[in-house]
């Protein structure tokens, strides 16, 4: 049985909860925000701890002395740069494609189509996301290996597929992040007002300039949130160049290298902190545009 003291204590936390929401909010919100925390931020710090770590050349254990040889080794070696310009390279080339690819299609789904059409063209921009990554890989890897489908297609017209490499990775992560750039572009479309786009075509102006005068600075947060998704995607993968990349190397491919066979996992941790730093940098980069507040 409630006490009155008890009681009267529950009264009064609620009637000053009811009258400080900023209060009752960060009460609701301290458990998800410590697990998150936990999880993100003290694994970035053990992260970073650990690359300040060295191996024991005689026995392969780690030895937690403290040294920026891993950290200078990333930032002078030639291959680390090469591999960190190539990474960055395809992560830029991925996103540009995702932006040109998915820009026209979120456009008909926003302003064109039906209100059925819209939710047939959500489900089918969502179905990809349904099957597994490791499916899809293996499946392009099919598609663009010496007897695949491309090479059938391309044949006739004396043409050939490009194989394993570079470009069959870049192809096979645009296809895997167009989901992730197409939502949020569909999403900041939608809250463009038609009457906008009516305005300036009983002013006269033609379709482009419609387009590039008063819908892509509108939709722009929308996109360069798009883009944050194919981007850090992009620079952290390393499945997708290890089922078709052939040879090529990309910075998550260095890290599993350095984690399993070299046994390494200082070294790791230092090249690991390249693709946190330049994500980090970018995001810091369109945190103005207001794009954080569209994802």
């Amino acid at each position: 049985m409630t006490t009155a003291p008890s009681a009267g204590m529950t009264r009064r936390s609620a009637a000053y909860l009811a009258t400080h929401p900023r209060v009752r909010l960060a009460l609701i919100l301290s458990a998800p925000l410590t697990w998150l925390a936990l999880v993100y931020v003290v694994a970035l710090a053990l992260l970073l701890v650990t690359a300040l770590w060295t191996v024991d050349g005689f026995t392969g254990q780690i030895s937690p002395t403290w040294t920026l040889d891993n950290l200078r080794t990333v930032v002078t070696g030639a291959l680390y740069r090469t591999v960190t310009l190539r990474t960055v390279g395809v992560a830029l080339l991925v996103t540009v494609i995702d932006v040109v690819i998915a820009l026209p299609i979120a456009f008909y789904m926003a302003k064109v189509a039906s209100p059925r059409a819209q939710r047939l063209l959500v489900i089918a921009v969502l179905m990809p996301l349904w099957a597994s990554y490791l499916v899809k890989a293996y499946a392009w890897r099919s598609v663009l290996s010496q007897d695949g489908l491309l090479n059938w297609l391309v044949a006739p017209v004396g043409l050939q597929g490009p194989g394993y490499g570079l470009p069959a990775t870049v192809i096979t992560l645009s296809y895997l992040w167009l989901p992730y750039v197409i939502l949020p572009i569909y999403a900041g479309l939608e809250k463009v007002p038609n009457s906008l786009l009516e305005a300036s075509a009983d002013l006269g102006a033609p379709p482009w300039r419609t387009l590039s005068s008063v819908v892509l600075p509108l939709a722009l947060p929308a996109i360069i949130a798009g883009t944050i998704f194919s981007f850090s995607l992009s620079l952290g993968d390393y499945i997708t160049v290890t089922i078709v990349g052939g040879t090529s190397q990309m910075l998550g491919n260095l890290v599993y290298t350095n984690v399993g066979a070299a046994n390494n996992l200082p070294l790791a941790a230092a090249i690991a902190l390249v693709p946190i730093v330049i994500i980090f940098g970018y995001l810091a980069l369109v945190r103005r545009t207001g794009a954080l507040d569209n994802l």
